[in-house]
Order: C-alpha cells, then structure tokens, then sequence
C-alpha cells in the first residue's frame, strides 16, 4: 500500500501536469471500488478547472473552481497513469505511481478523467482506492478530523507523544502506524523509522524513554522526506512525469 511518501510523488506529479487545465470530459469504466462512485461525479467534475492538487496523510486532494474538491485514495493497488492523446507512440504514457510497468494496464482501468492534450487513467485491480467528492472546504476539515497530525506538523512532538504513552500496552510498531495517531505512516516506514531510532517495534510504548521518543519523532520526518527525495519506496523502477 502507497505510504506518505509515494502519495507526496503522485501529487507532485499530478500537480505539475493538471494544475490550471480544465476537465473535459469523464469515463467511467467501473463504479465499484471502495466507495461506490457517486452518480453525480461525471457531471460535478465535468467543465471544473483544477486549481491545483495537495495531499494529506495519503490522501491526494485535486482542488476544483467553485471551491470545491476532488478526494481520491489509492487503496492497496491504485495508480495513475497519464496518457499524451497527441503523441501517436506506443510508449506515450507516463506511471505516475510508485509501481511501474512498461506498458499501460489493458485491465481494471476504472476511471479516465480527459484534459485537452492528454488524460489521466485510474487502474486499481484490487479496488480498495475511492473517489469522493467534497462540496466546500468545511467539509474537507471534517474529512480528515478522524486523523493524527502528519510527522512533518508542529503538533508532533514529545508533548503529544506523551498523551499517547501513559499506562499503555501497545507496541510502538502499533501505534506508529495508527493512523489516529500520526497520518501517512505504514507498515514499511514505521519500520524504517524504528530501525534507524534503535527500537525494538515489539517495545510497549508504557516503556518508552524519552530519549527514545525524540528519536522516534525525530527520525519519522528524516525518514519520510529521505523517502520523498529519493522518490518513494519502488516494487520496480518508478517513473514520474519526467520519465
């Protein structure tokens, strides 16, 4: 499942192809991921100009005219692809997503979403990954109120790890990846980040030092921006919108 940093790659990638474009028109191939595709979502998304797209916890946001919003998760196995409709050539694709083939999916393309010069396909064999739509920005607040502060948020620090360590029997692996907690962390970084603080991921937290604590928070933000430079965490090679 795509973490933190490989949502962060996604939207820098769709970001800097979608922003200021207009959405031209919208397929649906397949309702039936996670969340049933609402039935009004090809006409709400239709005509929108993308403002620009953002991300929180792994959740990418595609910010519409009319201030509204476009959420889509990836789920376990959802990427998205971009497709160049001008250029004629078998390889005129790019994989924005931390998994990458050489060819364009030919199954579980559920949703293409058509700008002037290219489209954008989503393709999710497990369908776990949802599109929502989010009709004003106090709706977006109350979207993600369920979820902890990022690593990379002020808020996370000793003085909120601590409400969370009191007389506690969970282990630190446990917690780290509660996304109640801290947002965006998975089972991959949570180990990463345990690995580099030299704690044990079986510890209780209730046992937790303080000197722990602060490596563990300070290695969450080195471990997750490491990751964003290096592109993500890959099963094969990744490719952004630069190839």
């Amino acid at each position: 499942m795509p973490e933190l940093p490989e949502v962060e790659i996604v939207k820098q990638s769709l970001d800097k192809k979608i922003r200021k474009k207009k959405v031209q028109k919208v397929i649906i191939r397949n309702k039936n991921l996670r969340f049933k595709i609402p039935k009004t979502f090809k006409k709400f998304l239709e005509n929108k100009i993308v403002y620009k797209v953002s991300r929180f916890s792994k959740y990418l946001i595609i910010y519409l005219s009319n201030n509204e919003f476009c959420l889509i998760h990836l789920g376990m196995s959802g990427t998205i692809h971009l497709i160049d409709s001008k250029n004629k050539n078998k390889n005129n694709f790019t994989n924005l997503s931390f998994y990458n083939s050489s060819s364009l999916p030919k199954k579980h393309n559920h949703i293409e979403i058509i700008f002037d010069e290219f489209k954008i396909i989503y393709n999710d064999p497990r369908r776990f990954g949802f599109f929502q739509i989010i009709k004003n920005f106090d709706d977006l607040e109350k979207r993600f109120m369920h979820l902890g502060p990022e690593p990379f948020d002020n808020k996370f620090n000793l003085k909120y790890f601590l409400q969370f360590k009191k007389n506690k029997e969970r282990t630190i692996k446990e917690l780290l990846i509660d996304q109640k907690f801290v947002s965006g962390i998975g089972n991959i970084y949570a180990s990463e980040i345990l690995f580099l603080s030299k704690v044990n991921p079986q510890k209780k937290i209730k046992l937790l030092t303080l000197k722990e604590c602060n490596q563990i928070i300070k290695n969450s933000k080195k471990v997750l921006l490491d990751a964003i430079d290096k592109g993500g965490s890959s099963i094969r090679d990744f490719k952004n919108t630069d190839g």
